[in-house]
């Protein structure tokens, strides 16, 4: 997959280690710890595809979605979910999401996605 994704999750040892896995994998990934930082990053360097846990201080998943939608509408973005919160994951299909996965995500399952968003 030639596409670039962004990792954006306030979990830095979760986000590190799926970066790795990724780059294991040839995936080009960056990654953010706070939504404002993740909005840098698109702003200075665009992804393709964002990876984006909707819990997070400051600024949550959802108004991160919100303002990627606002600077590029083209970005997929796979919302990342865990506590059960299937109700805000359906929100982010509501703002533009491309789809919603649960935690734990099997790496496997989550390459699937990339690649369904990349082709998309």
């Amino acid at each position: 997959m030639e596409k670039r994704v962004l990792l954006v999750d306030d979990e830095k040892e979760f986000v590190s280690t799926l970066a790795e896995r990724l780059s294991l994998r040839k995936i080009k990934t960056a990654i953010a710890t706070d939504g404002n930082e993740a909005l840098q990053i698109i702003e200075s360097d665009c992804p393709d595809i964002v990876l984006l846990d909707l819990k997070m201080p400051g600024l949550d998943g959802l108004e991160v979605l919100k303002q990627i939608k606002a600077i590029n509408k083209r970005i997929k973005v796979l919302i990342l979910t865990g506590h059960g919160s299937t109700r805000e994951g359906i929100e982010g299909m509501r703002l533009g999401a491309f789809d919603y996965l649960m935690k734990p995500i099997d790496i496997d399952d989550l390459i699937l996605k990339l690649e369904e968003a990349a082709a998309s």
